[in-house]
């Protein structure tokens, strides 16, 4: 049985997908302060490394935070290899990246996967489109083999966009998706419920029951309990629009934009959100819900929902998965959460 690691975020093994975090200065706020975050960006991208160890079924690869917003690797497509930089999404279940037959503004500044150019693609005429919450694509089914470090998966079927709409300029290429497969636009198979089936490795699980959360001791929402989605893909915590603003009112922050805005004095001051789950308390304090933007100005990572749904939920984001060690296990149904270190 195969393990794969996922620097920063995930792990799988025979029973469980690990996602272990660590607290590190991140780039963001080493580089932003003096203008030099994009040039870096752009003077050194990022380039695969794997690490294999002699005699053991661990592979290690590599994952980037890009901008405290979500973590992307590299994988390859096709013989030979093409690369891409992708983001490992819990909170959807679809892998996909540009074409070259592609031509939308966001696929122009990514790399685009050159089919003729791979002796192991096999087209279809399967069509298929998904809605993100910032963009959204368009596009074909497809089949060729996809590496993950060590692992690879042959016939691997994948979406390759012919239309995409507000990806233009992200510092990635296309999306691999980690969540369940009925929950697929596409339908086709997940790359690692294939891996699965065959044996490679096991699958993992990605929502949990939320108890309740609670603001200065006071219960602020999932009074009678909710659902929540732990989801890489996504930067914020996100809830029902009238429960996030009340929390807004309650740390001070007032509306500037797309953001809401709180004096960065404040932080010190400002009370934690608390997360139960199964009677256990997981708070986010203000120094990790706050962040700065390129001005030196604090901001709330608290965002609205933008898909509504008839029962209260929530998504816990890269504002979370920072501050706490994640066991996902599918194949139970369950999830283990526990303070990073």
């Amino acid at each position: 049985m195969k393990w794969l690691v996922l620097l920063g975020l995930v792990a799988f093994s025979e029973c469980i997908v690990k996602i272990p975090l660590r607290r590190v200065k991140t780039m963001r706020k080493t580089l932003s302060g003096k203008n030099m975050l994009n040039n870096f960006l752009k003077e050194d991208p990022y380039r695969l490394s794997h690490i294999s160890f002699r005699g053991s079924n661990l592979t290690i690869h590599p994952l980037r935070n890009i901008r405290d917003i979500f973590y992307v690797g590299n994988i390859t497509i096709g013989t030979p290899p093409q690369e891409f930089q992708v983001i490992f999404d819990t909170g959807s279940s679809d892998l996909w990246v540009p074409s070259i037959d592609c031509n939308s503004t966001s696929c122009a500044t990514h790399v685009r996967f050159r089919h003729l150019q791979s002796s192991t693609f096999r087209p279809t005429n399967k069509t298929f489109r998904i809605i993100y919450g910032s963009g959204r694509m368009n596009g074909v089914i497809a089949y060729d083999t996809v590496r993950i470090g060590d692992l690879v998966s042959t016939d691997q079927p994948f979406g390759l966009s012919v239309e995409e709409y507000g990806f233009a300029h992200k510092r990635f290429d296309g999306i691999l998706g980690l969540n369940y497969w009925n929950l697929s636009w596409s339908k086709a198979m997940p790359i690692f419920d294939k891996l699965k089936n065959e044996g490679a490795i096991s699958e993992p699980v990605f929502a949990f029951y939320l108890s309740n959360i609670t603001m200065n001791r006071e219960v602020i929402a999932c009074s009678e309990g909710c659902a929540a989605l732990v989801d890489t893909g996504s930067s914020n915590i996100q809830g029902p629009g009238r429960l996030i603003d009340n929390i807004q009112r309650i740390i001070g922050a007032t509306p500037r934009g797309s953001k809401y805005y709180v004096s960065c004095s404040a932080v010190n001051i400002l009370p934690s959100i608390i997360f139960t789950i199964n009677g256990v308390n997981y708070p986010v304090p203000p120094r990790a819900y706050i962040l700065k933007d390129s001005r030196g100005h604090c901001y709330t990572t608290f965002k609205e929902k933008r898909v509504r749904r008839s029962t209260e939920s929530w998504v816990l984001g890269e504002v979370f998965l920072r501050l706490y060690f994640s066991v996902f296990d599918r194949g139970n149904d369950r999830i283990g959460l526990a303070r990073r270190v």
